[in-house]
């Protein structure tokens, strides 16, 4: 009988288990955030005593499960509309290596050493650190890497940027507007105010910075956008 019962519970407890996961979405295992991870270790530890201690009732078990569940679901969708609270919880991506330099200061904050880099760069198939121009710790703890362009693609782009007026800058793709709001730190990366940005949106037909889901500039100058749906 108590075989019987164990097996009953760990059937529920895996389709349970199994639900739960599929509710907190559909992200890989190795990009999950720090507070999924915490809220997934949690789910299987409780888990594991419910299945192993047939005395103690299922719902002691499915209950914290269940609320740990709701309360990751509620905080994705805070954090889905308010880019303070997901940067407090997901974190930012850390320079590693910023126009073929690395950032050692970066890397004492990160705790992250040298042979870690050179590891992630043979993940990247890059084994010559001379060949990276940007890479980004992601919150995941993968490294994205940037590779240097060769001459005849450096060339390319200086004739790009005599042919254009526009504003250029060196590095990846800046998000100027995020959510509806401007990211003033990084307008000042580009020496740029508010006043510049809002003449280019108008240039692209939106006139308020709030009718913008995203924006991001390249390093040639272009502006992509993103803008919000319209409601009703």
């Amino acid at each position: 009988m108590s075989l019987w019962i164990l097996f009953v519970r760990t059937v529920l407890i895996y389709f349970t288990v199994f639900i739960i996961m599929r509710v907190m979405g559909k992200r890989e295992i190795g990009k999950l955030s720090t507070f999924d991870l915490v809220i997934s270790i949690m789910i299987a530890e409780i888990a594991v005593f419910v299945i192993e201690d047939t005395a103690k009732p299922l719902m002691e078990g499915l209950f914290p499960m269940i609320t740990l569940v709701v309360i990751q679901v509620v905080l994705a969708y805070i954090t889905l509309k308010n880019q303070t609270v997901r940067n407090w919880f997901d974190g930012s991506p850390a320079p590693i290596i910023e126009r073929g330099k690395l950032n050692r200061k970066e890397m004492k904050k990160q705790r992250y050493n040298l042979d870690d880099l050179m590891v992630q760069l043979r993940e990247n198939k890059i084994h010559d650190i001379a060949n990276v121009e940007f890479a980004y710790l992601e919150n995941s703890g993968k490294l994205s890497v940037v590779e240097k362009t060769n001459e005849k693609q450096q060339e390319k782009q200086e004739r790009r940027a005599s042919d254009s007026p526009r504003i250029r800058y060196e590095g990846l793709p800046l998000p100027l507007i995020m959510d509806g709001k401007v990211q003033d730190q990084n307008l000042q990366k580009i020496g740029q105010t508010r006043f510049w940005l809002k003449n280019e949106i108008q240039q692209k037909g939106v006139t308020d910075f709030k009718d913008i889901f995203f924006c991001t500039i390249d390093h040639r100058g272009y502006l992509y956008i993103d803008k919000n749906k319209k409601k009703g």
